[in-house]
């Protein structure tokens, strides 16, 4: 039976997943290996804290995600596709490791992000 998000150690384990997915994607995973070239031991830590901001309403994360994406949509535009593909595998992640009330929350979460996201990136690409 799973059981629900409720520590840091549960975050880990999301994130650790989701990035194995992600990175692995035919759709996504060349944005964050050949284009992003993130340092997984750099990038995970943050996406902890991040994802437990997001999850338990804390104040960890210290940076500034629309920036970043900003910065990603210049070296490749950020397309609704990438957007649907990483929320799916984030969604998919969710429901194969936790459910309850912080699982549905992240995945909440997740959407309203993404969909911020593309309103915000969508504005600039068809400049």
């Amino acid at each position: 039976m799973l059981k629900d998000i409720s520590s840091r150690n549960d975050i880990v384990i999301l994130v650790d997943t989701f990035y194995e997915k992600v990175l692995s994607s035919d759709t996504i995973g060349h944005i964050f290996n050949d284009v992003a070239k993130i340092n997984l031991e750099e990038h995970l830590p943050i996406l902890y804290d991040f994802w437990g901001s997001m999850v338990f309403n804390q104040n960890m994360y210290k940076g500034n995600p629309m920036k970043v994406h900003l910065d990603l949509n210049q070296k490749v535009p950020l397309e609704k596709r990438h957007f649907d593909e990483w929320l799916k595998l984030f969604n998919e992640t969710v429901d194969e490791l936790f459910t309850g009330e912080s699982a549905s929350l992240a995945k909440t979460r997740a959407l309203s992000m993404a969909t911020v996201m593309q309103i915000k990136l969508s504005k600039l690409n068809s400049h």
